[in-house]
């Protein structure tokens, strides 16, 4: 019985913390700046490549938190996309990374642009495995 309480105990807290902890957003400043980090130490990036790549990342971070910010203010007024307007957002995200790919091209080195490429993939692959775990798990 005892064990029976404190697993009920343990639960009911885990879950109280777990509902408690507000998620802080970072600024498009630092996300790009962690970006940066993270490229300098995976493809070993030169001072002036850290300055440009850190220059294009922040640029990307800016652009995301403004669809962000704006799918969550449609979200808010519970207003629905159009299927034109989702397409022109898909779009939109998909011109973003065709010129952000572009501009890392001239800064990278090639042997460092098919090792971003790799890094990329591999995380787009992930992210499309928790998607999918996440929609198996709503339905």
């Amino acid at each position: 019985m005892k064990k029976l309480i404190l697993v009920v105990a343990l639960t009911l807290s885990s879950l109280t913390f777990a509902q408690n902890k507000k998620f802080q957003e970072l600024t498009p400043d630092q996300v790009a700046e962690l970006q940066t980090k993270r490229m300098t130490l995976d493809l070993d990036l030169n001072a002036n490549q850290q300055k440009d790549v850190k220059a294009l990342l922040l640029e990307e971070a800016k652009k995301r938190e403004a669809i962000k910010t704006e799918m969550k203010a449609r979200k808010e007024e519970d207003k629905k996309f159009t299927s034109n307007e989702k397409y022109k957002k898909q779009m939109e995200v998909l011109d973003n990374q065709i010129e952000l790919k572009a501009k890392m091209k001239k800064v990278l080195s090639p042997e460092q642009m098919k090792k971003w490429e790799e890094k990329q993939n591999s995380r787009k692959a992930m992210i499309d495995k928790s998607k999918r775990k996440a929609k198996g798990n709503q339905e």
